[in-house]
């Protein structure tokens, strides 16, 4: 495939958008403008904006996030799993003329109610740079996903990234802290502590007495914080969702580098790659699915 196309990855609080030659990025550019910070645009004069001088009407777009939610342009209905990986490129919306928004997936069982938008997309890139039974993909809602080589079996989310940002701005553990400061010491201080807790509840309030007790230095409470919560979503989660089989990160090269510590604590090796990389492969896939 040679045409021109678009992949866009649009969110809640920002958008990013590429340019595509068949498979080379001829450009790309990124927006503050996501689903929630629209600022009275409407979300065809904000994509027309981001891809000025990049498209005519022949040029498809495809688009996967928060943009395909309640909030978003328009509903993408969600694909209960299993399903194929297959399906996800097969059932996108239109929203105008070449311009579609992929599915989401969902689970809906007595013992599992789980929703995901945009991962969708960079499971279908994983599975090809980084097959694997089992994809851990941290961020502010991290999803852990059960896959074989055909379909997508199950998933479950961990609120470890928001759970850490509420703590810290709108809770006593984070109250009156100043400027915070990196810290690998308190980071693994924390990770330890979480790992080998049987419940993280009751330690989140020694957070704030710890400090306020003098035994962790306050400028460290985020770090400190950010190990407590993965290790505890690393070592419940390992259990539950991942036994003895093999596992892939897909992530931003931060939180790759602590989730792989996390999972080395607990005598875990993992595979990695990077979301970006993922997504891009993944609507990449799609484009020449639809295309052909």
């Amino acid at each position: 495939m040679t045409a021109r196309y678009i992949a866009i990855d649009w969110g809640s609080t920002n958008l990013r958008a590429w340019l595509y030659q068949g498979d080379k990025c001829l450009e790309s550019r990124y927006s503050e403008a996501g689903v929630t910070r629209l600022n009275g645009k409407s979300p065809e004069a904000v994509l027309a904006e981001v891809t000025q001088d990049w498209r005519n009407s022949a040029t498809p777009v495809v688009m996967a996030g928060m943009v395909g939610s309640n909030v978003g342009w328009k509903i993408a209905p969600y694909l209960p799993v299993p399903a194929h990986f297959s399906a996800i490129g097969e059932q996108l919306t239109a929203v105008d003329d070449n311009v579609w928004i992929v599915p989401g997936l969902c689970v809906s069982r007595d013992d599992n109610h789980n929703v995901m938008r945009g991962e969708e997309t960079q499971l279908l890139g994983a599975r090809t740079l980084s097959p694997s039974p089992v994809y851990v993909m941290p961020g502010t809602h991290s999803k852990w996903v059960q896959t074989d080589a055909e379909q997508i079996h199950d998933f479950c989310t961990a609120m470890t990234g928001e759970l850490h940002h509420l703590l810290l701005q709108h809770s006593l553990v984070g109250a009156g802290l100043p400027e915070q400061q990196a810290s690998s010491a308190a980071f693994t201080a924390g990770l330890d502590r979480g790992i080998h807790a049987a419940a993280v509840l009751p330690q989140l309030f020694e957070v704030r007495a710890s400090h306020v007790l003098g035994h962790l230095p306050r400028e460290q409470v985020s770090e400190f914080l950010s190990g407590l919560l993965i290790g505890a979503e690393v070592a419940s989660m390992s259990e539950q969702f991942a036994g003895s089989q093999s596992i892939t990160l897909v992530a931003g090269a931060a939180l790759t580098s602590r989730y792989q510590q996390a999972f080395h604590a607990i005598g875990r090796n993992v595979s990695a790659v990077s979301g970006d990389t993922a997504f891009q492969a993944g609507i990449r896939s799609i484009v020449h699915a639809v295309a052909n």
